[in-house]
């Protein structure tokens, strides 16, 4: 054994930084967990809802007696019934003061407005009578026209909510200018010496997450207990007291288990509402679990924005200012936090770059289709698309190397903490570190090479190489940034530590966990803090009678936010331990030292024995012998408020493989390496970080919610809905780097939401770059084989048909500039201008 091999023997191990494999997963991958649809309690009754299958109409009539007579059936309530019990819905967050509103019945009284909504509810005996009652139910409708597509609706062209006399639901504008952190944006561009200016779309996303939602309801006694696939339980028990005028401490909510929620379970659904009114009205608990036609349908979607970015640089590519407009498709209603999703995207657009100046306007917009809330990333995927976007169509602008105009303009590592065209500052980083070693693991010169000799060679199957530098936002929290943002709660977490007689810890965290680890990662972080094994730290969470406060899990908050919120409550243990270890050492309290989990006193030798926290908490809990003045208790509770984000980022580099004779897309290779700060579970990152990946890629490449014309979901099955299976993806190469976070005493920044984020952008610029030399600017997402097929042969059409690639003249001549057109996916989408020479392509 050599000296070093002693020196990591003798020393305590950390757990922090420890591969760990998961607590949670014996009793997941075992089946042996408790999933909200796995309730039966005695007595319970089974729902089945009755939706609209039109996008917008009056409801003339709902004859339920069939339903009435069906056998087992107990109660159909239509929204009549419950017009004056169910309230609206909740919207957390309404961002300006004149944002206009429908009321969200959570079941439609007199009209639909999006076809999925709940029109009637049967409760019956078991989940099969229930189903076969609902087809029992006859609904009369006069159809309205639907207002459907986004920017025909953002001019009023169909109103989705005639009584509001517009589809426009807000405008929040961000101005450098008039905030003071940049110069005004319009000057940029008038002074630009190369003008960008292009739309992006990013596509309506559907979270599809692995465990349908699914609601128990137990009215029992005075108390209501509901258990539910949320993220929320915390914010759910609020909303369902304000909503329903009931008392908030006659409400218990259970998260049990949740199978994943991508943000598509951070939501207040009008199912829970329903199942909270049919327990209250039958007296019986009451179940409702989704079938999946029924989540694709009706559970809130996502992204769904048209993207005007202007872009204003020198010719030497110094970027000068940036322009964003956006259109966001609200769908018929705003849940929970609709209206601020796009809003989390404003402060992320300027991504990395020194930008001079910057202006961000988005307007709301209703449609007739289902409504539009958080998922995975959250306005920050939408915001970090476009930028890596346009950014690679300034280097084409320019003719220059897509990684060399990003390292021109983005901010150095001697530069940090730097504050941002918005406003923020950016604490730690080192996008040099992450890039270099991401190129060192793609190959980026060699692949750059062998680019270069497929194009020479005419090669049908020609190479693209895709970047992502990004950076994102985590650890949504500080509460008087989102109370200057018009949020309707705050950003802190809440956590207690429990020293138990025998030893054990019990921890209990106001972070709801999804699938993110939090009951191995809490446990390593307090098994640090206090010296104990890891083994003996028990997490518990979910349950709102056990866990009484908390904010819950979203935005890559939990660690960063609810991990401080553990730490600090663990040293309070620590600290209320001292003043009973120096009594029962006979010691004063500043001569202790704490380490290992265990007290001792400093210079007495190492041959004391000290006493460990275990031996205290067994003291405490007997409390023969306490210093005069304390309480036989070590528990402790903290709440933490950061005073900043997080700011993890990274670089992602794609290479992808187009056969430009079919359009058909293969991913050669994926390189990640990103700086999340320090690492507490490296398997648990890992973990994270691919799950994003195929996320990311999933919206680039298949992912799609489709309506026709009539307002109809086309896209209603994972038949036409096409969500990635392990055989569609390849192995990626993954590392990091690391610039600890100064905001947090663990150095950590957050990484649920980073392999989605960066890696969007990263494909499509990859899909692009392939075929570029066809004139092809862009291709809406999914790039699927017959959407890059055609843009290969509209620009062929547009001018080179002779087997020539078509200059920008002749793609220009073809679509209309400033607008692509989506009729043909390949279409140039953009205007270029040099103001001094009047120049346009």
């Amino acid at each position: 054994m050599t000296a070093v091999d002693e020196r990591t023997e003798q020393a305590p191990a950390l757990e922090v930084g420890r591969d760990r494999r998961r607590k949670e997963d014996q009793r997941l991958i075992t089946g042996r967990t408790r999933w909200t649809d796995n309730m039966t309690l005695p007595g319970m009754l089974h729902l089945a809802m009755v939706r609209s299958p039109v996008a917008h109409a009056r409801i003339t009539g709902i004859d339920t007696t069939a339903a009435r007579e069906a056998q087992g059936v107990v109660a159909v309530l239509t929204g009549e019934d419950v017009k004056d019990l169910q309230g609206s819905l909740p919207c957390a967050w309404p961002i300006t003061e004149d944002q206009k509103a429908p009321p969200h019945p959570a079941i439609a009284v007199d009209r639909v407005a999006f076809s999925g909504e709940v029109v009637a509810v049967v409760a019956a005996r078991s989940a099969a009578a229930a189903r076969d009652a609902a087809e029992l139910v006859d609904v009369d409708y006069q159809e309205l026209p639907a207002a459907l597509e986004l920017r025909a609706s953002a001019a009023d062209e169909v109103l989705a909510h005639p009584d509001l006399g517009t589809n426009r639901s807000a405008t929040w504008v961000f101005d450098s200018a008039e905030a003071g952190t940049g110069g005004d944006v319009e000057d940029a561009i008038r002074d630009a010496e190369v003008l960008i200016e292009r739309d992006f779309r990013q596509q309506r996303l559907i979270p599809a997450f692995m465990e349908p939602r699914s609601t128990v309801v137990d009215p029992t006694g005075e108390q209501f207990v509901m258990w539910s696939a949320t993220q929320v339980p915390h914010i759910l028990r609020l909303m369902l007291a304000l909503t329903l005028g009931v008392s908030e401490s006659k409400i218990r909510v259970i998260a049990p288990d949740v199978g994943g929620g991508f943000g598509g379970k951070l939501q207040v659904t009008p199912e829970e509402i329903i199942t909270f009114l049919l327990a209250r009205h039958t007296g019986k608990p009451c179940k409702w679990t989704e079938t999946r036609s029924e989540s694709l349908l009706a559970a809130h979607h996502g992204r769904d924005q048209w993207q005007k970015l202007t872009l204003a640089a020198k010719k030497d590519g110094t970027v000068t200012g940036l322009k964003v407009e956006l259109l966001a498709d609200m769908g018929a209603y705003l849940g929970l936090v609709t209206p601020g999703v796009p809003i989390l995207g404003a402060f992320m657009f300027n991504s990395i770059y020194k930008f001079g100046s910057y202006r961000f306007s988005c307007t709301n917009v209703f449609t007739n289709k289902t409504w539009t809330d958080a998922y995975r990333g959250a306005g920050r995927p939408e915001a970090t698309f476009a930028i890596e976007r346009i950014m690679d169509e300034l280097a084409h602008e320019l003719g220059r190397d897509p990684m060399e105009v990003r390292e021109q303009n983005w901010i150095t590592h001697e530069e940090f903490p730097f504050t941002t065209v918005c406003g923020l500052e950016y604490d730690s980083g080192n996008y040099e570190a992450a890039t270099e070693r991401a190129k060192e693991l793609f190959g980026y010169d060699e692949l750059r090479a062998e680019q270069a000799r497929r194009r020479e060679n005419g090669d049908r199957v020609q190479l693209g190489l895709g970047i992502s530098t990004f950076t994102e936002m985590c650890g949504l929290a500080p509460s008087r940034v989102l109370g200057s943002l018009n949020y309707g709660a705050g950003g802190w977490e809440h956590a207690s530590v429990r020293m138990l007689p025998s030893g054990k810890v019990e921890v209990i965290t106001g972070s709801s966990a999804h699938g993110q680890g939090h009951e191995t990662a809490w446990s390593q972080i307090v098994a640090d803090q206090l010296g104990v094994p890891f083994e003996d730290v028990e997490v518990l969470h979910g349950d709102t009678q056990i866990s009484h406060k908390g904010l819950d899990t979203y935005g890559s908050r939990s660690l960063v936010v609810g991990g401080q919120a553990v730490i600090n409550a663990a040293k309070k243990v620590v600290e209320k331990a001292r003043p009973l270890a120096a009594h029962m050492l006979e010691a004063n309290v500043d001569d202790l030292e704490f380490s290992g989990g265990k007290f001792t006193v400093s210079g007495a030798g190492s041959e004391q024995e000290g006493l460990t926290l275990a031996s205290l908490a067994l003291a405490v809990f007997a409390a023969h012998d306490l210093p005069d003045g304390m309480e036989p208790s070590l528990d402790a509770d903290a709440t933490f408020d950061p005073v900043n984000f997080s700011f993890p980022h990274g670089t992602h580099l794609c290479a992808m493989e187009i056969d430009t004779e079919t359009g058909a897309s293969s991913m050669r290779s994926y390189v990640c390496v990103d700086d999340i700060g320090n690492v507490v579970n490296p398997l648990i990152v890992d973990g994270q970080v691919h799950g994003g990946l195929v996320q990311g890629i999933a919206q680039a490449l298949w992912e799609e919610a489709v309506y026709d014309d009539q307002g109809t979901l086309v896209s209603g099955s994972f038949v036409d809905y096409t969500l990635p299976t392990s055989a569609d993806t390849i192995s990626f190469v993954t590392d990091r780097t690391t610039s600890p976070a100064t905001s947090n005493d663990l150095g950590v920044k957050g990484v649920g939401e980073a392999g989605c984020i960066a890696s969007t952008p990263a494909v499509v610029n990859a899909v692009l770059d392939a075929i570029r030399q066809f004139g092809v600017q862009d291709i809406l997402m999914p790039c699927t084989p017959e959407r890059v097929w055609r843009a290969i042969h509209s620009t062929d059409a547009a001018g080179g048909g002779d087997g020539h690639a078509p200059t920008a003249e002749d793609a220009a001549g073809h679509f209309r500039a400033g607008e692509p057109n989506h009729d043909e996916p390949g279409a140039a989408g953009a205007q270029v201008q040099t103001p001094q020479e009047g120049g346009q392509a």
